[in-house]
């Protein structure tokens, strides 16, 4: 006997439902995300943009605001505490947005080729401050192909005593590759630290003809 509130129209219509729902095509997030980030371009919301780019020193995390490339984030950084770094100095706004980033990406591209020596971008040097700062300056200006030591990185920026110092400050640099740290070699020519491995500022050494 079949209870109140049951029927086979019932039954017919929840059996529609449930073959409907498995039909429904499956939310495609990564277009979802592509559509909220071109919505936030166009609103003028996004305060830090960022993309991820293969390399030959490994996936690099690229983040730029509108006064130009910020933050260079190695493959081995947590690039989840990068991104909360960045919401909390430059906004909360802080969007994958691939497209922004599309000069940075072409540029790297074509100095891992072998084929640009030098990079024209706009940096966004508001995470360095003071004497990093001073040291971080001197350093974009090393040429490629050339290196300085650390004695010589704390001249160029005032305090020829402080090579320490300007050690930790190009250990404290926010835009590698771009900003050209593997360039700082020790007195002699040892290799010296590196924030992204030694591995990676060899092999950028050897792209740049320093190294054999």
């Amino acid at each position: 006997m079949m209870s109140n509130g049951d029927s086979p129209d019932r039954d017919e219509r929840a059996l529609r439902e449930a073959i409907a729902a498995l039909e429904t095509p499956p939310v495609d997030f990564e277009v979802v995300a592509a559509r909220i980030s071109a919505e936030a371009e166009r609103e003028g919301l996004v305060e830090v943009a960022w993309t991820l780019e293969d390399s030959p020193i490994g996936e690099l995390l690229l983040a730029a605001t509108d006064e130009g490339l910020v933050r260079v984030g190695w493959s081995g950084d947590d690039h989840d505490w990068i991104l909360d770094e960045l919401a909390a100095a430059i906004g909360p706004r802080v969007i994958e947005a691939p497209a922004r980033l599309d000069p940075v990406r072409r540029q790297l591209e074509q100095y891992f080729a072998g084929e640009r020596h030098g990079f024209d971008l706009a940096l966004d040097w508001r995470l360095s401050h003071g004497f990093t700062r001073k040291v971080l300056t001197a350093c974009a200006a090393i040429p490629f192909g050339e290196t300085r030591s650390y004695a010589e990185m704390a001249s160029a920026a005032g305090s020829p005593r402080a090579f320490r110092a300007a050690g930790s400050a190009l250990g404290s640099n926010p835009i590698p590759v771009i900003v050209p740290c593997h360039r700082v070699l020790r007195s002699g020519g040892a290799l010296g630290g590196y924030g992204g491995g030694l591995p990676a500022k060899r092999t950028l050494l050897e792209l740049e003809g320093v190294l054999a």
